[in-house]
């Protein structure tokens, strides 16, 4: 039933008015007010809706709001803390891995999530990792910079 489901979204606990079947996107965007994941084909083939359920990187387009359960959700705008930009985020800046930005959200959000499960990933592991994120613009050689210096931002020489 609506408005039974409370989600956790960037380390606040928000109660949901949608329905347990509703893609999680569309609560991140329109009830939580939440931009960084964005609408692109619907069909979790382009990555632009991306966010982290727990560690894991996943399409919300299709996820359901009440497939989440109580595991921890993040967003784009969830991986800064103290007003401080993520590492990844971070790299992607210096790295100038954007042209029109609209996959950016969705390659920093896979990003990260590589590389809390593989701190040192080869470039054929970014590429694999990266796969299912679509970048028209043709970044791609920007990104995978950007994902080997956010590599060194998060970890330097000490593994996690």
């Amino acid at each position: 039933m609506a408005g039974d489901l409370v989600i956790n979204v960037n380390g606040k606990s928000h109660a949901v008015t949608a329905a347990p079947d509703t893609p999680l996107l569309y609560v991140l965007r329109n009830e939580l007010g939440l931009h960084g994941p964005k609408y692109g084909c619907g069909l979790e083939q382009c990555g632009a809706c991306m966010v982290l359920v727990g560690s894991e990187a996943r399409n919300s387009c299709k996820l359901t709001v009440g497939e989440v359960g109580q595991a921890p959700v993040t967003t784009l705008e969830g991986l800064i803390e103290n007003g401080e930009l993520h590492p990844v985020q971070r790299a992607f800046i210096e790295e100038q891995a954007a042209q029109c930005g609209y996959c950016t959200g969705g390659m920093i959000i896979r990003a990260t999530a590589l590389l809390l499960q593989n701190p040192e990933p080869s470039d054929q592991k970014i590429r694999a990792a990266l796969d299912g994120n679509l970048c028209r613009c043709g970044s791609h050689l920007r990104i995978l910079r950007a994902v080997k210096r956010a590599s060194e931002l998060m970890w330097g020489d000490a593994q996690p």
